[in-house]
């Protein structure tokens, strides 16, 4: 529903205009929002609700209903008499009842879209409150979900729209307390670079407004229905880009490679695959000129001597520690298999580790 704030910046804005005072109090007579005080109207505005009539001037003040649905809201009381207070005050109360509409749209809207999220919806709900909601159930869309970490979610939340703009038929939304969600409407044409550069351009955006954000999207999907499958791999991306790609402030659910694997795995899988691999020594516990070694061997693809330059070391030196490597684990990294075995190793070290520190 309208909060408060938005009824009171409304009419703020158009006593401003017309130069008339407002209230708009609920059916009880409870002031929601006002310009200034206008006497004590409770006893009238009850009388007034619960009257055939929908305008009326009572003792100086104009009464007017505002309905949302048929249902009784709101009454507008304008201060004064005369027929130009009676034209400003119906323009007013359309007004407001048209802001009703809208933010009741908007309501359903992301109401609609955080069930369709969380896969609480019947496959034929789907389509016929979209229907129902005037939106398309067959254009590409992609799930990006962006994490702050200041603690200020609602205003991320409220930024994010701004971003969009309030005519983009992009929803943003939240189903949680750590994290907004952002369901991207897609052109046809080159979707991959379309998500890449939205992502970037909202993650400049909210950096600027002070708020420390990390931005995970899972893959393109056709359908509607299909949402929520894209939602659940940008949380998956959420998660193993914190593991794998802790230095990534955007990360892809295509781009997860093997992670996305072993993120799947069991903890006690993992425990007895380094126990069957190391015995009883885990791969992290070397010192930190080995695994700074096994590290940039890794990244330059196995290459001796382009590690040996890259590390400022003698290529013997390298050898040295290699086979010093292999004496300790019976795993030679100079050979393919042996190198991916030890690769996997340090992955499962880090998920265990990650996970452990959750609980």
């Amino acid at each position: 529903m309208i909060s408060n704030q938005i009824l009171q910046n409304t009419i703020d804005g158009l006593k401003g205009i017309a130069r008339v005072e407002f209230s708009v109090m609920d059916v009880d007579g409870k002031v929601v929002a006002c310009t200034m005080e206008m006497g004590n109207c409770s006893k009238a505005v009850v009388e007034f609700a619960g009257s055939p009539a929908d305008s009326q001037e009572i003792q100086g003040y104009q009464y007017f209903k505002i309905y949302d649905e048929q249902q009784l809201e709101y009454v507008l009381v304008a201060a004064g008499s005369g027929e130009d207070v009676y034209v400003i005050g119906k323009m007013v109360a359309f007004q407001i009842q048209n802001l009703l509409v809208a933010y009741k749209e908007r309501f359903d809207k992301d109401n609609f879209v955080k069930n369709l999220l969380l896969d609480n919806l019947l496959l034929v709900d789907i389509y016929s409150r979209s229907k129902k909601l005037h939106i398309q159930t067959d254009v590409p869309r992609v799930v990006m979900i962006v994490e702050t970490g200041s603690g200020k979610d609602s205003n991320a939340l409220e930024l994010a729209r701004s971003h969009f703009g309030a005519n983009s038929r992009d929803f943003i939304t939240a189903v949680d307390e750590n994290n907004v969600i952002v369901v991207k409407d897609l052109a046809d044409t080159n979707a991959q670079k379309e998500i890449d550069k939205s992502a970037k351009f909202l993650s400049a955006f909210l950096q600027k407004e002070g708020l420390k954000v990390r931005i995970a999207y899972g893959t393109v999907v056709q359908e509607i229905k299909e949402v929520s499958r894209s939602y659940k791999e940008a949380k998956m991306a959420l998660d193993v880009g914190k593991i794998f790609f802790d230095d990534r402030d955007i990360i892809a659910y295509s781009e997860l490679g093997i992670g996305r694997l072993i993120y799947q795995l069991p903890i006690p899988l993992c425990k007895m695959f380094i126990r069957e691999i190391f015995g009883g020594k885990s791969p992290d516990e070397f010192d930190e000129e080995t695994l700074t070694t096994i590290y940039k061997f890794f990244e330059n693809s196995l290459n001796v001597s382009e590690t040996s330059r890259q590390l400022f070391i003698h290529r013997n030196t390298l050898v040295y520690r290699l086979d010093k490597l292999q004496k300790t684990t019976n795993l030679d990294l100079r050979v393919f298999e042996d190198a991916i075995t030890f690769k996997i190793a340090l992955m499962v070290v880090k998920y265990m580790k990650y996970m452990e520190s959750m609980e």
